[in-house]
C-alpha cells in the first residue's frame, strides 16, 4: 500500500496499471471515453491530459452510469409489465361470480403482483375451509380470517419488495456519483497546483490543461446523476401508485371474502 501510494505521489505509473495496459485490458476500458472524444477534440485533449486517478474516476462512473441504465430501463419494463397484468387480472377478477373462480380454474399470471396477493390469499382460504376429514367448510371463523388479512398483508408487503429491488443503486449513484467527481476535481487540482509550485510556472497555459483535466470529473458525476435523479422520482412515484393498488386491492379481496365466507352474526 505505502509503494502503491509513493508511486502516485511521485507521478509515476503503478505496477498493476503498467501490467494493464501491456495486456490490452486498460485500452478496453478506454473505448467508450476514446469513442467521446473522437467526436469532440476538447474531451480528447483534456483526456490526454487528465492524471491517473481522474482517468480512473471518470472509468468508474462510466461503469456506474452503465449499471444506472441498465435498471432504469429493467426496472421500467418490468412495472410498465407489472401494471398491464394487473389491469387484465383486475378486470377478470371483477367479473368472476365467486371471489374463488379464479383460483378454481388453475388460472396462472407470472409477474402480475395483484394474482400473486389473489393466489396466496385463495390457498390460505382454501386451507382453512378444509376440515380434518377432508369435507369443505361453507363458512370460517372471525379468527381464521384474520389469520387469511395477515397471509394478505406479507404477500403485499412482499411484492412491494419485489418492485422495490435495485432502486438503492439509483439512490446511491443520485447521492454519490458528483461526490466522486468532486473527489477527482480536488484531488486534481491538488496536484495542479503542487506541480506548479514545484516547476515555479504559475501561468495559464502550465494551469489549464491541469484545472480542465480535473473538472472534467465533476462533469462526469453530474452526467451520472442527473439522468439517475429522474429516473429515480419517475420509477418511486410508478412504485408507489402500484404500492397502493396492491393495499387497495388487497382490501376489497378481504371485504369479498368476508361477504362469501364469513357467517354473519345474529
Amino acid at each position: 500500500m505505502t509503494i502503491l501510494l509513493t508511486e502516485f505521489a511521485h507521478g509515476a505509473k503503478p505496477r498493476w496499471l503498467r501490467a494493464t495496459e501491456k495486456t490490452g485490458a486498460f485500452r478496453l476500458m478506454n473505448f467508450p471515453i476514446s469513442m467521446l472524444a473522437a467526436t469532440n477534440p476538447g474531451v480528447a485533449y483534456i483526456w490526454r491530459t487528465a492524471s491517473i486517478e481522474g482517468k480512473l474516476i471518470i472509468i468508474s462512473l462510466v461503469i456506474f452510469s452503465i449499471f444506472a441504465w441498465s435498471v432504469m430501463v429493467s426496472k421500467s419494463f418490468q412495472m410498465r409489465r407489472a401494471r398491464r397484468l394487473n389491469d387484465l387480472f383486475l378486470s377478470e377478477f371483477l367479473q368472476q361470480k365467486s371471489v374463488m373462480d379464479i383460483h378454481t380454474r388453475r388460472i396462472d399470471v407470472e409477474g402480475c403482483p395483484l394474482f400473486a396477493v389473489y393466489q396466496n390469499g385463495c390457498v390460505d382460504m382454501e386451507a382453512r375451509l378444509r376440515t380434518p376429514d377432508g369435507d369443505r367448510r361453507h363458512y370460517i371463523s372471525v379468527k381464521s380470517m384474520e389469520h387469511v388479512k395477515r397471509t394478505l398483508e406479507g404477500t403485499v408487503a412482499r411484492e412491494s419488495l419485489v418492485l422495490e429491488s435495485g432502486m438503492v443503486l439509483l439512490a446511491v449513484a443520485v447521492s454519490g456519483a458528483p461526490f466522486l467527481g468532486l473527489l477527482g476535481t480536488v484531488w486534481g487540482v491538488m496536484n495542479t497546483f503542487a506541480g506548479i509550485s514545484q516547476s515555479g510556472n504559475a501561468s495559464l497555459t502550465a494551469m489549464a490543461p491541469g484545472v480542465s483535466a480535473a473538472l472534467a470529473t465533476t462533469v462526469a458525476g453530474l452526467l451520472v446523476a442527473i439522468p439517475s435523479m429522474f429516473g429515480y422520482n419517475w420509477l418511486v412515484h410508478n412504485l408507489r401508485v402500484q404500492t397502493v393498488e396492491l393495499d387497495n386491492y388487497a382490501q376489497e379481496f378481504v371485504s369479498k371474502l368476508e361477504t362469501e365466507f364469513l357467517k354473519d352474526e345474529d
